[in-house]
């Protein structure tokens, strides 16, 4: 039923605990391929790919790029678009079923916004996403996207963009059709805490800001660093 699709650049240290989070529903039938779209690591990030029987494919190092080969590499009717260091929650399976029963192939969700820090910064952070979630139906990619095949090359899919791809689809995805899960993607929070979490706010947002305003994807990445 589902083609998990994660864009990856040396994450051998974290993709293991991304994959264990589909063991079991790759055992219960639920996750029938797992694609791993590489943007050219040279860690042993392959290796854990082929270890798990994961199924690689080659890109142009950049999100969106990697996003849209791996798409085309998917064969499933519904795709699941993951980043390399978020880890679903248990449960999320369950969650996912009853989502794709419901509403069927014309809507598409994000999972809720969770952080592996324990101090009070982090859950400040998780609840402003939160709030940006609900306020402007505007979920990052470190929420995942679950997304049918039929919707997905309906709007178009990913751009070949090296950033803000996940700004791009969310808003061609429209509010009416995104939906938001309650189990959580719990995503690591090292870049937060590497450049602190002010600045790596501010930052995100000043990315945002430059989207909104049509400069190029190019002077956006430099700006995001």
């Amino acid at each position: 039923m589902l083609s998990v699709v994660i864009p990856t650049l040396n994450v051998a240290a974290s993709l293991p605990s991304v994959l264990m989070a589909l063991y079991e529903p790759a055992l219960d039938g639920l996750v029938r391929q797992v694609v791993i779209a590489d943007g050219g690591s040279t860690d042993p990030t392959l290796k854990v790919a082929d270890d798990a029987g994961c199924d690689v494919v080659s890109a142009r190092p950049g999100r969106g790029i990697q996003l849209a080969t791996g798409a085309r590499k998917a064969r499933a009717d519904w795709l699941l678009f993951l980043h390399a260091d978020t880890v679903l929650q248990p449960g999320w399976e369950a969650e996912v079923l009853r989502f794709i029963n419901r509403h069927g192939p014309e809507k598409a969700a994000a999972f809720r916004f969770s952080l592996d820090d324990d101090r009070l910064r982090a859950r400040l952070l998780e609840w402003a996403v939160s709030l940006r979630v609900h306020l402007f139906a505007l979920p990052y990619g470190d929420q995942g996207l679950l997304i049918s095949r039929r919707l997905y090359e309906r709007i178009g899919g990913f751009s070949d963009v090296p950033i803000m791809e996940d700004v791009d689809i969310v808003r061609r995805i429209g509010r009416r059709r995104l939906k938001r899960l309650n189990t959580k993607a719990l995503t690591s929070a090292e870049r937060y805490v590497q450049n602190g979490y002010i600045r790596r706010v501010v930052r995100n947002l000043g990315c945002l800001v430059l989207y909104s305003l049509g400069f190029s994807p190019d002077l956006i990445r430099r700006v995001y660093g």
